[in-house]
């Protein structure tokens, strides 16, 4: 989870780098860092819009985008703890552009339609987690399985969508307890899952999204950042051990020289090359299990 560990790390980072806060959060504004992101060579025209989806708990604003035409599988996409921006639209896009239709969930829409920051922070910025802690804490089990619930309903009703193959779900930081309460609360909708440096995904809480392994059909790919791992060894062992017991297939990884909030490349912790690898692992499963 996006923590006073998580900050130290970055901003060890930025001074390895030779940056202030200040300065990332300028050229992350002033040169587009969310869309630098390469585009496969067959890449599909898109069509993209804002989308209110509901719930059981009012309206959750979205972002949704698809191929042009055609029907293709569905894949919820959910975003760590800086909320839906521009980056997150890049890769949702990306992911489309790659025969997918996608919805990234606003998870803080009970509280504030998205953007939750100005575009540019970061958390590592003063008084970021001090309005981070109050969203962050108002989320729990019961909420991750009402809002991924309303968005595979979403998606089923959308023209986009084949409703007749599995439904994918990709989670970062906090996003990954989510699709793994997912895969557990819809396990014959969900087909696949993708966890890109989750926070909380094996804990000793009973509560713990680990536990659910015995109620899931979707294999899973865990990529766990080196950071992370360092300060929770033993949350990959669950996670093994889990889908182990439960003869479920699932690809988990410790990825050297990252550290948590790796993937989305706007994060000062960005790390194209080891993001890049987690990408194509994504695709590999997601073209095997929902194609």
């Amino acid at each position: 989870m996006c923590d006073e560990h998580s900050v130290d790390e970055a901003n060890r980072h930025l001074r390895d780098g030779g940056f202030t806060r200040r300065q990332f959060g300028a050229l992350s504004v002033g040169t587009g860092v969310a869309i630098l992101l390469p585009r496969a060579a067959s890449a599909l025209e898109t069509s993209s819009a804002a989308v209110d989806v509901p719930t059981p708990d009012g309206t959750a604003d979205c972002f949704f985008v698809h191929p042009s035409t055609g029907k293709h599988p569905g894949v919820m996409m959910l975003p760590d703890a800086r909320g839906i921006r521009r980056s997150y639209h890049q890769m949702a896009t990306r992911l489309a552009e790659s025969g997918y239709s996608v919805v990234v969930l606003n998870p803080y829409y009970r509280s504030k339609r998205a953007p939750i920051l100005a575009e540019g922070a970061q958390v590592e910025d003063p008084g970021v987690l001090d309005t981070l802690r109050p969203l962050m804490g108002s989320l729990s089990a019961t909420t991750h399985v009402t809002d991924t619930t309303a968005l595979a309903a979403f998606l089923d009703a959308q023209l986009s969508v084949d409703t007749s193959r599995k439904l994918g779900a990709m989670g970062y930081c906090m996003g990954g307890p989510m699709i793994m309460r997912a895969a557990a609360a819809m396990p014959n909708r969900i087909g696949a899952c993708a966890s890109f440096h989750g926070a909380g995904v094996a804990t000793n809480r009973p509560d713990s999204p680990h536990l659910l392994v015995p109620q899931m059909k979707a294999p899973h790919l865990f990529a766990i950042a080196e950071g992370d791992d360092a300060r929770d060894p033993e949350s990959k062992n669950l996670l093994r051990e889990s889908f182990a017991a439960a003869k479920l297939a699932a690809e988990i990884e410790v990825y050297p020289g990252t550290m948590h909030g790796w993937c989305p490349p706007d994060a000062v912790v960005y790390n194209e090359t080891q993001a890049e690898r987690a990408w194509s692992r994504t695709m590999s499963l997601f073209e095997a299990q929902l194609a």
